[in-house]
């Protein structure tokens, strides 16, 4: 259980749903956790883990600012591990969304994921090498609502390959995780308004259900680890199979019970 023992994880977010799942993840197998999240909600995430024996730090950034990412990554001596995972959606249709929208969202979403990135990366060179995932999403490769945040994650995409290339060389591996929707308490909060909300969208997931936080963290502590010491410029779904295709639409072309 500790793989991990003696490592820095860096997680931002990490006062979210996701956030919070990947801390408890890697903090459960000796990882020092450093959260990053502009949220209130930080200091209680923080007692959470320190509630579990964790080694927890938080910093409360917005990663979207270059200067506040590169002073607080400043003061850290290591980064092993660089988990971007932050990300976020006000705007859920193009025409709601007006240019002042979009660029706060690009901004929250890609390049928050490069600031940090950058600042890893000065951290990660001379210890010999380090992971960075990129938590993207399934909005990254279709057009599921969300335009700004879906342009955000398609961008951290490319990105991610982009750091695989180029970092190879330093021992720095890239990878990313493109989730489908998960139970997270945004979602909760949104069954409050519609209770039949996750029912609805289950149907269009080949498992028949939406995938769990853990689940998510199971894949990146993977990426993370010595495991997958081969596996770099990887983007994996982690969508109980939702990009495979559209079941709902297979099933009305075929006439089919599937």
């Amino acid at each position: 259980m500790n793989s991990f023992a003696g490592k820095t994880v860096v997680i931002t977010g990490a006062a979210g749903g996701i956030g919070q799942s990947l801390s408890l993840w890697f903090g459960q197998r000796g990882a020092r956790i450093i959260g990053i999240d502009k949220s209130v909600n930080a200091a209680a995430a923080l007692t959470a883990l320190e509630d579990n024996g964790i080694d927890a730090m938080f910093l409360r950034l917005d990663i979207g600012d270059i200067a506040a990412v590169a002073e607080a990554f400043g003061e850290l001596d290591r980064v092993d591990v660089l988990i971007n995972n932050a990300g976020y959606s006000n705007h859920h249709v193009l025409r709601l969304t007006t240019p002042e929208s979009w660029a706060e969202e690009i901004n929250g979403n890609l390049n928050g994921a490069f600031n940090c990135a950058h600042a890893a990366i000065e951290r990660m060179k001379p210890q010999g090498g380090g992971a960075i995932i990129n938590i993207a999403s399934v909005n990254g490769q279709s057009a599921l609502g969300d335009p700004a945040y879906s342009a955000g994650k398609a961008g951290m995409i490319s990105l991610t390959r982009t750091l695989a290339q180029e970092l190879g060389k330093h021992g720095i591996r890239a990878n990313c995780v493109m989730p489908g929707t998960v139970r997270t308490p945004l979602w909760r909060e949104r069954a409050q308004k519609d209770p039949e909300v996750l029912k609805t969208l289950e149907r269009w997931y080949p498992l028949g259900r939406i995938v769990e936080p853990k689940e998510v963290a199971e894949v990146v502590g993977f990426l993370a680890s010595d495991a997958s010491s081969a596996v770099s410029g990887a983007v994996i779904p982690v969508d109980c199979g939702l990009s495979a295709g559209n079941i709902v639409m297979t099933r009305e072309l075929t006439l089919e019970d599937l």
